[in-house]
């Protein structure tokens, strides 16, 4: 299973290895990654340090909206049985 916080969008770019990432419920929260996967395992540790950041700097942390939700923009076919195969992997 996949565990994050909040929900991810990963955008898919014409590159093959380049893919960005962010939260629509973490603001400020993005990043980029190699693959589908690699963007998961970078925002699953990156929005831990995100938080703990906020809490630091005495900023307010925004509550997670349910169902947490991962989600795949700017796809080719490719990108979506890649990512279906994946999830599949992680359940």
């Amino acid at each position: 299973m996949i565990e994050l916080d909040y929900s991810l969008v990963i955008e898919a770019t014409d590159e093959p290895d380049f893919f960005g990432f962010y939260s629509p419920d973490l603001e400020g929260f993005t990043g980029v990654g190699n693959s589908i996967e690699d963007c998961i395992y970078k925002a699953k540790w990156g929005m831990k340090e995100h938080l703990e950041l906020m809490k630091e700097n005495n900023l307010p942390i925004p509550q997670k909206n349910e169902p947490i939700r991962i989600i795949v923009q700017n796809q080719s076919e490719l990108v979506v049985a890649k990512l279906n195969k994946i999830l599949c992997a992680f359940l």
